[in-house]
Order: C-alpha cells, then structure tokens, then sequence
C-alpha cells in the first residue's frame, strides 16, 4: 500500500466505483447507506475521462452534489474539471445520463448547500476547515 494520499483516495475510488457497477448502485463500507452517484468527467488539462464517486441529494428532480474536498484549501479536481467543461455524465443506480451541470452562486449556493448540511453533517464541517467558499453543483436530470 503506498503511503502517497492522492494515490490512496485513487485506488478506494476505484473500489467504490467498481463495486458501485457491479452491484446495481449498491456498495460496501462507509459510503453502504449514502446515496451515492458515479461523476464522470473530462479533464481540464488532460482531455480524459475521470469518474470520481460522490454522494448526493436531491432538489426537486436536480441533483446536487458539494466539491468539499474533506475541507481541504484547494477545490478537488473533479470540480475543475467542470468548471472547464460542465457537460458530465451521472451514473444511478437505476439510470444513467449526460447533462450539463450549473456552479451556483449567492443565496441559491447557500439555500442548496445549507440544505445538504442539514443531512449530512459533515459537510458544515467541512466549510468550518477552509476558507475557501464550497462550491454547491446542481446537475438538472435532461427533459425526457
């Protein structure tokens, strides 16, 4: 096992994401009851396609997942990556789709983050560790 932490989080990702496609949605350990969701997206500098697992609520029929980071100062890659290129592709449980996502700002980012809060702790724990301001994504489901 190496003792490099980027590398450490790369591997129990791709766990997650393995056993996540295997199992219908499905996963062990400590994301078991958290409503988990695959977020593939595409390099800001690379090009490539990088998924990254991420828990989520809902808003309406939106989807809102938070660039935490764990409260680290710098914004987690898979975030620039959208700020590069909002078009991304959501894995469910039971579906699958492409959607371009919206950064929010001001009281909609507050409303939306405050709410997610509310459900999970953490993420106020979070925002109390950095001083940088949590970016709060909303990726709208596509009209059917």
């Amino acid at each position: 096992m190496t003792s490099d932490p980027v590398a450490q989080m790369l591997d129990f990702n791709q766990k997650v994401i393995e056993e996540f496609r295997a199992n219908a949605g499905q996963v062990t350990g400590r994301f078991a009851d958290a409503p988990l969701l695959l977020l593939t997206t595409t390099g800001a500098k690379s090009g490539e396609q990088r998924t990254t697992p991420l828990v989520h609520t809902t808003d309406g029929d939106d989807i809102v997942i938070i660039a935490s980071y764990a409260g680290n100062p710098k914004h987690p890659a898979w975030f620039l990556n959208i700020r590069a290129n909002p078009e991304v592709t959501v894995e469910l449980p039971d579906e699958t789709f492409t959607t371009n996502v919206v950064i929010t700002e001001g009281e909609e980012r507050r409303r939306l983050f405050d709410q997610q809060a509310a459900q999970m702790p953490n993420f106020a724990e979070y925002q109390a560790k950095t001083t940088r301001e949590i970016p709060v994504i909303v990726i709208p489901r596509p009209a059917s």
